[in-house]
């Protein structure tokens, strides 16, 4: 349960600390004292985004913080060994949130988590009700979730939506085969068939764009090579005072200072090596100058391939290999498109069968709901007679329809509140009061079914008086026999039923307005019915302990 909530510089709130027991706990106070408040706080601690207008004027951050202290904390330990942390000491869980106007810190248990993780730990712990909740029992989604908690089905809803998740993938991929247009998706085909028919056709190789350009350099250039090849091979071997006469030259002086100088043996042999490079040098200069095929033939044949490679460039990609992968791609492409009609029918055999699955696994939901809507027809019909609908009769309709994420089911509630009238879908006939003790019927019946420890009802008794808010009180009081309760109430028949009263006051000091929480003992809870009633007078005083005494006395 909730034990301890405590706000700070929220609102108009300045520092306060509210305690909560076991049972049916009631907050009654004036329109605008800051009950609200309370409720928004809870909120927070729930996961709902703040912002930094909530912060009390003239301070620069607020901060609220919730005990609770958990019978069974399996399904928080869960979540929180989901996130790597540590389970409840005894079941003791501490959320706390600190708002300032640059940023926003979330604890539990003193670790920092997420707002997420305060939404999942809020699913299981606090199941809160607004004052225009009510409205939502109108919905067929929270028609069918409530049916589905009743009956309890999650194993074969979830199993149900597991094959429909698969069901809607295949259609998702059908739909964007579909979504093109015929005539564009020809074009498309015809436009990347004839890039890939390009690329293949010119037949690109890297090796090959290095040689073309290379050989296209030379060959462009090739008087001016052979005539530099020329002068050069002269210089050497052939021209008047050549290196090689002059190396020969040399060679023949040595040979001679041989007999004189033992180490010229050595200079000769450096010689001898110098003359054979000479050589060798010389034929590998003739030898590439004459194999220069300076022909216009294959001058042509270098301009048109090199146009090729430059040309593929500029449209496909700025190197060979981009140009090849591009190609590939296109390839792909083409193939996946001319083959649509084929895994198209494909995707439709195999939609087929997963729709076999989803039908079977929603016949099994339905069965199970058709089971237990006249029960929960039943049950929610006697908790309206024991809030005023003494003839009142509510009813569960169930009527097939397409598949949907929810099953193979269309839901309606019924509800019949008077003797003699016909049973009619609820969201035709009933008034706010009478919605909102449905859903307090609704709610007591469900509470008997879920392990959620904490109910909230903020106002649930709207457009509710006389002996039917002692009856509203009641309920809740019952409701709280297996739940901690927590009512915001305006009727003083709901709040003599609560174990715990709490009453919320407002008062301004040196020009600040303050929110005060105070925990009513048997002394002065009276008063506040009293207040309550009508105001402070001794009539409306023992009216407040009369009431009192017969919600000691169980009447």
């Amino acid at each position: 349960m909730l034990r301890n909530l405590k706000i700070k510089n929220l609102a108009l709130v300045d520092d306060v600390q509210v305690g909560f027991s076991g049972g049916l706990n009631v907050i009654t106070g004036e329109t605008g004292a800051g009950k609200s408040l309370l409720m928004g706080a809870l909120r927070l601690l729930l996961g709902e985004r703040a912002n930094k207008s909530m912060i009390r004027t003239g301070e620069n951050s607020c901060s609220v913080y919730a005990e609770f202290g958990l019978e069974n904390a399996s399904h928080v330990d869960s979540i929180l060994s989901d996130i790597g942390m540590e389970p409840c000491d005894g079941g003791l869980l501490i959320i706390r949130r600190v708002i300032t106007e640059t940023s926003n810190k979330t604890m539990v248990n003193d670790e920092p988590v997420t707002l997420n993780v305060l939404k999942r730990l809020g699913d299981v712990l606090v199941d809160m009700h607004g004052p225009y909740d009510h409205q939502s029992l109108l919905d067929p989604a929270t028609q069918l979730a409530i049916l589905d908690a009743f009956g309890q089905v999650g194993g074969a809803k979830e199993a149900y939506q597991s094959k429909y998740r698969n069901y809607r993938v295949i259609q998702k991929q059908i739909d964007a085969l579909n979504s093109d247009n015929e005539e564009d998706l020809e074009r498309q085909i015809e436009f990347l068939a004839y890039r890939v028919a390009e690329i293949d056709a010119a037949k690109l190789s890297v090796k090959e764009d290095e040689q073309v350009e290379e050989e296209h350099s030379i060959t462009a250039n090739s008087q001016q090579v052979i005539e530099l090849a020329n002068n050069t091979v002269n210089a050497l071997t052939e021209g008047e005072g050549c290196a090689f006469d002059g190396l020969v030259a040399a060679q023949q002086g040595l040979n001679q200072l041989i007999k004189h100088l033992p180490e010229a043996q050595e200079w000769r042999d450096e010689i001898e090596s110098a003359v054979t490079s000479v050589q060798e040098v010389v034929r590998s200069i003739e030898t590439s100058a004459t194999s220069i095929d300076a022909s216009p033939e294959r001058m042509q044949w270098l301009d048109d391939r090199l146009t090729t490679y430059q040309s593929l460039k500029r449209k496909y990609g700025s190197s060979v290999e981009e140009i090849l992968q591009n190609g590939q791609l296109w390839q792909q492409q083409v193939e996946e498109l001319r083959g649509r009609d084929k895994k198209r029918a494909e995707l439709q055999a195999e939609q087929d069968l997963v729709f076999k699955a989803v039908e079977t696994a929603g016949l099994a939901l339905r069965t199970l709901r058709e089971n237990v809507a006249d029960h929960l027809s039943e049950c929610i019909t006697k908790e309206l007679v024991d809030i005023g609908f003494e003839h009142g009769f509510f009813d569960v309709q169930l009527t097939p329809c397409e598949a949907g994420s929810s099953g193979l089911d269309e839901i309606d509630f019924g509800f019949a509140p008077n003797a003699g009238e016909e049973m009619r879908p609820l969201r035709t006939i009933a008034s706010s009061g009478e919605i909102s003790r449905v859903m307090l019927a609704t709610k007591a019946v469900l509470a008997r079914h879920d392990q959620i420890p904490v109910l909230v009802f903020d106002e649930i008794d709207a457009n509710i008086g006389g002996e039917i808010g002692g009856a509203v009180g009641r309920k809740l009081a019952q409701v709280a026999e297996c739940h901690q309760l927590i009512c915001i109430t305006h009727l003083p028949q709901v709040a003599a039923c609560g174990t715990t009263h709490l009453a919320v006051s407002k008062s301004v000091q040196d020009g600040r307005t303050y929110t005060e929480v105070q925990l009513l003992d048997p002394e002065s809870r009276p008063d506040e019915l009293a207040r309550m009633l009508g105001g402070g007078t001794e009539v409306s005083l023992q009216h407040a302990h009369e009431m009192l005494e017969q919600t000691t006395r169980g009447i």
